[in-house]
């Protein structure tokens, strides 16, 4: 070959190699543009057929007599059960024990005697709990439910404890991870034993947080608890579905209910929460659209800005992002003041 047709070659391989070069950038670019487009509509027409569809009848789906709810005495807790009582079912009703100060509105008695008046013809019984670490509940509720078939689980229990991590008690940490997450493992894993063993068609709902999608200074165990409640809700639903059990996780927005009275070290955020919280009574039928038709739901308008937020930034890049700024923030000086050599240790 002459050394011109060699350049001539040379020339003509490299503008091919260019341009092929820049046919993987537009390709790399229209995937890049492409992927969160279909993100967006698979999330958003998922979404809006569950709220178009409605609360699914859990009685008729799966032939089902008996439904239990945790942390039924107040809040989502409590209105949930009356939507499910409202369906036909039977409510079997764990809460903590009501005492002297227990105001109606929190009152595992109170709801009991209403739904017991309101539907005659349905059976509801009471299961006292506390789900704090080292108390073992279980017992109480394997007794309360050994002649019946619980094929509706509702794991609804769960508080927040506020305040830097160093500053809190261990054993307040400890009762919130118990509460939020260990009770859930522990009950779910009763209920689905039997399920199976009987082949009975059921339902295990969560009650999460959009909170897991971020990282949570100054309720650090809250955000981690309700991460592990969403993934252990999707990975399970995966291995029973086969089965006919049905497994998700629902994210509602702020609810106005006993959850923020359990918060010890004031919280700007939360304070912006709680005046966007909506009423416990809108929750329910929420939840119960998604049944059968998602593993992890989003409810209400902050969720849905919440996880659109959460797709687009890493965690990696929030969690740096937080820190920059956090020592700044008015949450972090006013309960940094008693830290280090200022305050004392905690047991």
């Amino acid at each position: 070959m002459s050394k011109i047709n060699a350049l001539v070659y040379d020339g003509t391989g490299l503008y091919i190699g260019l341009k092929l070069k820049s046919l993987y950038f537009v390709y790399f670019f229209a995937i890049c543009g492409i992927i969160p487009v279909l993100w967006t509509a698979i999330y958003c027409l998922s979404n809006l057929y569950m709220k178009l569809a409605g609360p699914v009848n859990l009685k008729k789906k799966y032939n089902a007599k008996w439904a239990l709810v945790t942390g039924a005495s107040s809040g989502i807790g409590r209105e949930l059960s009356k939507v499910l009582a409202s369906q036909g079912l039977s409510v079997v009703l764990v809460a903590l024990a009501d005492n002297d100060k227990t105001p109606p509105h929190m009152s595992l008695n109170t709801i009991l005697d209403e739904l017991k008046s309101t539907y005659k013809g349905q059976e509801f019984r009471k299961i006292e709990a506390s789900f704090n670490y080292g108390v073992d509940y279980m017992p109480a509720i394997i007794d309360g439910t050994k002649d019946i078939d619980v094929q509706l689980i509702f794991n609804n229990a769960g508080f927040i404890v506020s305040g830097f991590f160093d500053t809190t008690t261990l054993n307040a940490q400890l009762n919130n991870l118990e509460c939020n997450t260990t009770s859930c493992v522990k009950v779910t894993h009763h209920f689905l034993q039997l399920l199976i063993q009987k082949e009975l068609k059921g339902c295990i709902m969560f009650t999460s947080s959009v909170s897991g999608y971020f990282p949570n200074p100054f309720a650090i165990m809250y955000g981690a608890t309700k991460a592990f409640v969403s993934q252990f809700a999707a990975s399970l639903a995966i291995e029973v579905r086969a089965k006919g059990i049905d497994v998700l996780a629902v994210h509602p927005s702020p609810v106005a209910s006993n959850f923020f009275n359990s918060v010890t070290h004031k919280i700007d955020a939360l304070d912006m929460a709680k005046k966007a919280a909506v009423s416990p009574a809108t929750v329910p039928k929420l939840m119960l659209s998604c049944v059968g038709r998602s593993h992890l739901g989003d409810l209400g308008g902050t969720a849905f800005f919440m996880r659109f937020f959460a797709a687009i930034l890493p965690m990696d890049f929030l969690t740096g992002l937080i820190s920059s700024v956090a020592p700044n923030l008015p949450d972090y000086q006013r309960n940094n003041k008693n830290r280090g050599s200022g305050g004392k240790k905690l047991d």
